[in-house]
């Protein structure tokens, strides 16, 4: 018998290939997931729709959607790169899949950017969702696309690589209970709700150094405003993400 075209030819996949199937996995757990889509999806947007039409807490002068909106945005990104992948990973570790993952053919890396493509994807489908609720409780967002993006990017990667460093360090029940009181910490002195004004002068001074505070400020600054890029925050979202996606690559434990 001859080598013919249907011989087996047994081998990895092209890693291009590799993470894309491994993208749309993750994406796929991450969407039914009934934990997930409270923390991505429906937490945001009942605060974007609560405090937009219940005059509770004082936004300052214009309506209450225009500063909500932009920080309702910031936390969804927090939602999913920070506490929904840190709790997912943790127990993923936990529960020894990782460590398989890791001895398949698909490269450590390429997992870590297959998991970093899922988040980017449901953080995609948020900002349609929360825009649209915004739009229709009469949002008028101003400002560069292309500067939302770079926060939304930055944002990203600097919620990314602290999710992944606790997710890599702490064991999972810890991680599940850390990430969520990071998550109402956050949410209430973040920016995200509460202006910042509200807070004293030398507490404001720290807080407005955190990633949350940093990216609802930029986003603030750019739809509200009308601003161009906001190289403050910009840099306080750069900082956080040189530091966490570091610390992640050196310390990440796979089991």
């Amino acid at each position: 018998m001859t080598t013919g075209t249907y011989t087996p030819k047994p081998g990895a996949a092209p890693v291009g290939r590799m993470i894309a199937a491994q993208t749309a996995l993750e994406t796929r757990m991450l969407l039914r997931n009934g934990e997930q889509l409270l923390l991505t999806v429906v937490i945001p947007s009942l605060l974007l729709v609560l405090f937009s039409t219940v005059d509770i807490i004082d936004t300052g002068s214009g309506k209450a959607v225009d500063f909500l909106a932009p920080g309702v945005l910031a936390l969804a990104v927090m939602s999913t790169a920070f506490t929904g992948q840190a709790i997912a990973t943790g127990f993923e570790r936990r529960y020894g899949v990782l460590k398989r993952l890791g001895a398949s053919p698909l490269p450590r890396w390429a997992l870590m950017t297959a998991k970093t493509l899922s988040v980017l994807v449901t953080e995609v489908l948020q900002v349609a969702l929360l825009t649209a609720i915004a739009l229709a409780l009469g949002w008028s967002p101003h400002g560069n696309p292309a500067a939302v993006a770079l926060l939304l990017v930055l944002g990203t990667a600097a919620f990314s690589g602290l999710g992944l460093l606790m997710a890599g360090t702490l064991k999972a029940e810890a991680t599940l209970a850390a990430a969520n009181l990071v998550f109402l910490l956050l949410l209430v002195g973040g920016g995200v709700i509460v202006p910042l004004e509200k807070f004293p002068a030398a507490a404001r001074s720290v807080l407005e150094l955190l990633p949350i505070s940093a990216l609802s400020d930029g986003l603030r600054d750019v739809l509200r405003h009308g601003a161009g890029l906001p190289w403050a925050e910009l840099g306080v979202l750069g900082v956080w993400a040189v530091l966490g996606l570091g610390a992640a690559a050196k310390f990440f434990r796979w089991e």
